[in-house]
């Protein structure tokens, strides 16, 4: 018998750690060579895995939910006979976790919404090919393992043998129970959110118990000091504690609990962004209020038009059409300061992001070279890459490599805000709630008169290192004028 050791790989991002989100394996299970085994979630995407090689799980070794480093042994497979597979093998394997990440993650997109390209590896044909998986092998922090629960005598097998929903998992890790240890209700075995409830409830009991006993004693001294005779046996009847092995927190009063979140996945690398481009570029923000009153009326044209009734057209796409044709009129805006080589780079193509929020956070897919699209494409593009962000599985080709930003805060009822630049940007627009408010305009006899017009406030935040007041403040006029009037779009289009 030859037991293989898969331990996690970078699948092609730069990996530091990643979440196991999902074993689609358990434990005495049989696997093909390249069988998609597990699934984990990356900076910001859901990424499959592929194993080496064919043959039976011995055991899962890292269960759901944990987030382990690059290098950690996640899963072990006996191979059977007494030698190791080739390298071809693994290098098969290597090929196959690249496509996870780029190509592979696309056709699990394809099922929500339209093609999607795969991603460029950006790898050569000239280069030779790698024989291990990327951060396959030994590497400085595989020698020492994250600590894993333990599992109860009454759990399952290793790493997943109790059969529970990832939600139930997430939920039993935040009430302090281990998931293992809990009997299910269901007779499929199954356990429930209520198991856990059950679960948790009796252990608080138990782990109460000894406090509520000691309790009477405690206050039957309240009303006088403890001599030192008393302090000191108690003292010495007290259970002795580690140092080093912090104990855990009283339990709060009831309804006055704090739940504590792990910070991982989206939300860690959204801050580590933010932190990043917030003390790094110099953010200047201008506001504009626009009449909006001519876009929503082209909106209502172009929703009546059959070529564009397979999309749901919104302002949010007049408002991208009119972020790329400002581009070609200020072409610093797309811009990128390159610290490293000291150095301006003048990007040629927009990939212009759209934010949108998801249940895993906030996503920025974006459209590469919006500006080859025309508005019922562009549309099609914003709309597939929203829906993959937000109910599918982004790969990193969609959610990296963006130039500029547009976050559509107006869905929240928001007027404005400060936006912050996505790092590796110059710059981002927010756009505001389309409101009906009184407007000063000219009538026909040149006099001025107070009507009630659709007004939106814009508000765009740039890098002031590579943006100049005036050019942040043209780019902005230039999208206002072409919301308040869109004819002007194909005089500069």
């Amino acid at each position: 018998m030859a037991i293989q050791e898969f331990t996690l790989p970078d699948p092609g991002e730069g990996l530091v750690e990643a979440e196991i989100v999902t074993w689609h394996v358990a434990a005495g299970d049989t696997v093909d060579v390249n069988q998609v085994v597990l699934e984990i979630e990356t900076a910001k995407s859901l990424v499959e895995l592929p194993i080496p090689w064919a043959g039976t799980v011995a055991s899962i070794l890292v269960p759901e939910g944990e987030t382990v480093e690059v290098g950690t042994p996640i899963v072990t497979i006996d191979v059977g006979g007494d030698t190791a597979p080739a390298d071809g093998g693994a290098a098969g394997a290597a090929n196959d976790v690249s496509g996870a990440a780029d190509g592979g993650e696309v056709a699990a997109e394809m099922q929500t919404a339209a093609d999607v390209a795969p991603a460029e590896t950006g790898e050569s044909d000239d280069e030779p090919q790698q024989k291990t998986l990327v951060g396959y092998g030994p590497t400085p922090s595989s020698s020492t393992r994250r600590a894993r629960r333990g599992r109860g005598a009454g759990g399952g097998a290793s790493g997943g043998g109790t059969l529970a929903a990832p939600a139930t998992r997430g939920f039993a890790k935040q009430q302090g129970v281990d998931i293992d240890t809990v009997e299910p209700s269901r007779e499929d075995g199954v356990v429930t959110r209520d198991d856990v409830k059950k679960a948790g409830g009796s252990n608080a009991s138990a782990s109460n118990a000894p406090a509520a006993m000691s309790t009477p004693s405690i206050a039957a001294n309240a009303t006088s000091a403890p001599s030192a005779d008393t302090v000191a046996k108690a003292a010495a009847s007290a259970p002795s504690v580690r140092p080093d092995k912090p104990t855990a927190a009283a339990p709060a009063p009831a309804g006055l609990s704090d739940e504590r979140i792990p910070i991982k996945g989206v939300r860690k690398v959204t801050a580590q962004a933010m932190v990043s481009s917030a003390f790094t570029a110099p953010h200047v923000t201008e506001f504009l209020t626009v009449d909006m009153t001519r876009t929503m009326e082209f909106v209502r044209e172009l929703q009546g038009m059959r070529e564009l009734k397979d999309i749901k057209v919104t302002p949010l796409l007049v408002v991208a059409k009119a972020c790329l044709i400002a581009m070609q009129r200020e072409p610093m805006m797309n811009a990128l300061w390159d610290d490293a080589n000291g150095e301006i780079v003048m990007r040629s193509e927009v990939n212009l992001g759209i934010a949108a929020a998801t249940d895993r956070g906030l996503l920025v897919p974006n459209v590469k070279d919006a500006g080859r699209f025309g508005l019922g494409d562009l549309g099609r593009e914003i709309a597939k890459l929203v829906e993959i962000a937000r109910h599918g599985k982004p790969s990193p080709a969609i959610l990296n490599g963006g130039t500029f930003t547009i976050s559509n805060i107006g869905v929240f009822g928001v007027d404005s805000g400060t936006p912050i630049i996505k790092p590796g940007e110059s710059g981002i627009l927010a756009i505001g709630t389309v409101r009906p408010m009184p407007w000063v305009v000219e009538n026909e006899r040149g006099e001025q008169e107070m009507v009630i017009r659709q007004i939106a406030q814009l508000s765009l935040s740039f890098d002031h290192r590579i943006i100049d007041g005036d050019v942040g403040s043209r780019y902005l006029s230039t999208v206002g004028q072409i919301l308040e009037n869109p004819a002007k779009a194909m005089l500069w289009g």
